[in-house]
């Protein structure tokens, strides 16, 4: 169990930056500007394109289905992005960017019978990650499948992601983690710098406050880092999500997953050598 759950995260690894370049490529945000978003930082576009699939959803709705940003960070931008474009508006150019961003990183690859077959590797794990109880992955597995592969490669490394995602959820509500306790206990083990989690909108009182909350729990020191028991906590979190998200890699099997993993490295690579993507994210990944 414990190798099948390592090729799990390491799958989620491979496909995140593949997934995450759209909040960040240049071709995105000249397609957020054309439906009227601002650009000059990227959340406007952010909330639109990853919020988009779940329709005109208001800000409680698309709060819970993110989780860790606030609610006022998330009041700020939502339901205000569908006065701006309609969800199927938004829909249709966040798949214009994705196409036009693997055109411009990959290049020729874009056309190459690897990414075919990595696309169509990754849509088979994908079309088994069960949507049930898990509101993003339902949004976009309701979503049309493009032609051209390297979208749909996209798609799935997104669908996957968001399937994931939304385990990890459930694992933090089962642990007793609230939102900003999420973030807070995840700062306490060294997952990334207190700063880097400042992008969620939560405030130094909201901040400090969950910090006292776990630290009343046994779970950080006197000095805000995470105990023993506040690491085991968030070591049980990890594992449980890395088991939620198994069920599309047991689908596809040992050897297409093994595939797929060695046809996903050289985009990967291709992607974290764009520079487009943050070295520090709340997600505890380095270098994406």
């Amino acid at each position: 169990m414990t190798d099948e759950l390592g090729r799990v995260r390491q799958m989620w690894h491979l496909l995140e930056p593949l997934h995450a370049v759209l909040y960040y490529s240049p071709q995105a945000f000249e397609e957020a500007a054309a439906l009227g978003y601002r650009t000059d930082e990227r959340w406007p576009s952010y909330f639109a394109w990853r919020a988009a699939p779940l329709g005109e959803a208001g800000a409680v709705q698309v709060g819970s289905a993110f989780y860790s940003f606030s609610p006022a960070m998330v009041r700020e931008h939502v339901p205000a992005a569908w006065r701006v474009a309609a969800p199927k508006a938004v829909i249709a150019a966040r798949l214009r960017a994705a196409d036009r961003t693997y055109r411009d990183v990959l290049g020729e690859a874009v056309a190459s019978k690897e990414l075919a077959e990595a696309a169509a590797l990754a849509r088979r794990a994908a079309e088994n990650a069960d949507p049930a109880g898990r509101p993003l992955a339902a949004a976009h597995a309701a979503l049309d499948w493009a032609d051209e592969p390297h979208v749909v490669l996209w798609q799935a490394a997104t669908l996957l992601r968001e399937h994931r995602g939304d385990g990890h959820i459930a694992a933090l509500l089962s642990a007793g983690l609230d939102p900003v306790e999420a973030l807070v206990s995840f700062a306490a083990v060294g997952a990334a710098p207190v700063e880097t989690f400042a992008s969620r909108g939560w405030s130094e009182t909201e901040w400090t406050a969950a910090r006292e909350r776990l630290a009343r729990r046994g779970l950080l020191d006197a000095d805000g880092a995470a105990s023993a028991a506040g690491r085991e906590l968030r070591a049980d979190v990890e594992r449980c999500t890395d088991e939620m998200a198994a069920a599309p890699w047991a689908a596809l099997g040992p050897d297409d997953t093994d595939r797929l993993s060695e046809l996903l490295g050289a985009y990967w690579v291709a992607m974290l050598g764009t520079g487009l993507l943050p070295m520090q994210n709340t997600l505890g990944i380095g270098k994406v």
